[in-house]
């Protein structure tokens, strides 16, 4: 798969959608890796570097990687997690090395921007599946682009990452729960408990909801707050818990004549 959805080489910067852009910009921040993409890590078991070893395998496939680095750029965004779909390349169970069972690749169009460069330069989003990596992990916050050499990299300035929001979404989970939090306030204070009743949650959530709560507030969510619902369960448990702890200050059930804003939910 040597170009992307539409026809477009890969390493070609996605093109704009609207007026302004169809790529949605986000602030980065360079950090070291572990030298292993590169081979340049002093304990890196792969002297050749694993983009080297890899590359042959994915031209074999047709993606060709001859444009780019040997290495990955690892950029990092603060308190954030990432959620990945509709990739423009993907290669399963690729058996690349005999020290671990083979893993899946995929990658995206990406843009890279930095003060002073005139024009975008394009990039693919390399993402080894989490789940059939056996080492080498990274945090959440991490993501690992390959591009050309940037000569000028240690200087570049305000660096940012250009994707398509449709297909590869920045999730800020502590921002999430903040704002999940405030549109609870008001109406946890108005209802009390009875606000909880509509979700079948009758006394105050632990660190887990009942599948059957969690899907009616998910539902519910639908319509207040959806960006929400990029929240993993525990973290919806959590705000859920936290409404309850500071919202709350009346008996159980005292308050039943008070509009429920979850009323209606199946």
């Amino acid at each position: 798969m040597s170009r992307a959805r539409g026809g477009k080489p890969l390493l070609q910067v996605p093109e704009s959608d609207g007026p302004a852009s169809g790529l949605r910009w986000h602030a980065a921040t360079v950090v070291a890796g572990y030298g292993v993409a590169s081979g340049q890590g002093e304990a890196s078991p792969y002297p050749e570097g694993t983009i080297a070893l890899q590359a042959p395998l994915f031209a074999a496939r047709g993606l060709d990687l001859s444009g780019v680095f040997p290495g990955t750029l690892n950029l990092s965004f603060v308190d954030s997690r990432w959620q990945l779909s509709q990739p423009d390349a993907s290669f399963e169970q690729l058996c690349w090395t005999d020290r671990h069972p083979p893993e899946t690749f995929s990658f995206w169009r990406v843009g890279l921007r930095w003060r002073g460069r005139a024009t975008p330069l394009g990039g693919l989003l390399y993402w080894p599946h989490p789940e059939t990596k056996r080492r080498h992990h990274h945090s959440p916050d991490r993501l690992e682009v390959l591009a050309p050499w940037i000569p000028e990299l240690s200087r570049c300035q305000d660096l940012e990452l250009g994707v398509d929001p449709r297909r590869c979404r920045r999730v800020q989970p502590l921002r999430l729960q903040a704002q999940l939090l405030e549109a609870l306030k008001f109406r946890v204070l108005a209802s009390q408990q009875d606000f909880f009743l509509g979700f079948g949650i009758a006394a105050e959530p632990g660190s887990s909801l009942h599948p059957d709560q969690l899907h009616r507030v998910q539902r519910w969510l639908t319509s207040v707050l959806p960006a929400a619902l990029d929240l993993r369960d525990d973290e919806l448990a959590a705000v859920m818990q936290r409404a309850w702890t500071l919202y709350c200050d009346r008996p159980f059930g005292s308050n039943r004549d008070s509009v429920n804003p979850a009323a209606g939910l199946p």
